[in-house]
């Protein structure tokens, strides 16, 4: 809405945010001895589940999810990823259930954009 005060995040906070997650990222594979990762998009099947392991909530959505939409390895593993960078992005230790239906809405947008084409 044109009128209201705008509520967004000012590019320099997300720039700052973005930057802070990749720090996040990179001392996080250096101390599991995960090179050459430095972004989570780049680790392997095996470290995404050790460092994006969801709580007890998260991970009943993710199955769920995984059953209903037929996710493939890979599909489960980038689910993964991007959840585990989603809660970088806030800083959060944990990967929780807000993070992975994030993720899960992302990869249900871009299958009905694909299916679209």
């Amino acid at each position: 809405d044109l009128i209201r005060p705008d509520r967004a995040e000012k590019s320099a906070a997300v720039a700052l945010r973005v930057a802070r997650a990749r720090t996040i990222q990179r001392e996080r594979f250096e101390r599991l001895g995960a090179t050459p990762a430095t972004t989570n998009a780049h680790c392997s099947p095996s470290v995404i589940e050790e460092i994006a392991m969801p709580d007890a909530s998260g991970l009943s959505l993710l199955r769920d999810a995984s059953e209903k939409l037929g996710f493939s390895a890979r599909a489960y593993h980038r689910v993964l990823k991007v959840a585990r960078t989603l809660a970088d992005l806030e800083a959060s230790e944990t990967v929780g259930r807000i993070h992975l239906a994030e993720a899960i809405s992302y990869r249900m947008s871009s299958e009905r954009m694909a299916q679209a084409a």
